[in-house]
């Protein structure tokens, strides 16, 4: 959901950052550990401002969760066995997919715009092998992070080789 916020925000109004860009900011954030909307708060703050919008846009994201969840503990047995909770609850799961298969959509066609063969069989073999295979998100994570990996180090080696050949 954080995502599709701060791409409307950053990318479609502001103009701060391109498509292509928060498409790497978002698969640097899914790739590294934690929680995704804190990653893509702290790779976007930095990319913005550096190291002191890395450390807000790490506040904004962490300090309203923390206050609101802390606030619901305090009040917890008085709110699990409310209907009317457990009724709001289930709309925002409702919500929360939406928004999901929002950004997974965004993001293929993104893929798709690229034209680039490999990125569009790793992300449908990735398909594939998650609903298929049921291959644990961990291991994709590694098998495509290392074939991105490989691809940038096969582009660095083939744009050396063009440089010293000119």
């Amino acid at each position: 959901m954080i995502i599709s916020m701060m791409k409307k925000k950053f990318v479609e109004k502001l103009h701060w950052i391109s498509e292509e860009e928060m498409l790497d900011m978002t698969a640097i954030a899914q790739s590294a550990p934690g929680p995704l909307g804190v990653n893509i708060a702290i790779v976007t703050g930095y990319r913005i401002r550096k190291i002191p919008g890395a450390l807000i846009c790490t506040l904004g994201a962490i300090l309203p969760p923390l206050i609101i969840i802390s606030i619901i503990s305090v009040f917890y047995n008085q709110f699990k066995d409310n209907a009317v909770i457990a009724l709001a609850l289930q709309v925002m799961q409702a919500g929360v997919a939406a928004v999901i298969v929002d950004v997974v959509i965004n993001l293929a066609k993104n893929v798709l715009k690229t034209k680039n063969i490999l990125w569009i069989g790793v992300m449908v073999g990735a398909f594939v092998a998650t609903v298929f295979f049921k291959v644990s998100a961990i291991v994709l994570i590694l098998i495509c992070g290392g074939i991105g990996l490989i691809y940038s180090l096969i582009s660095t080696l083939i744009s050396e080789r063009r440089k010293e050949s000119k």
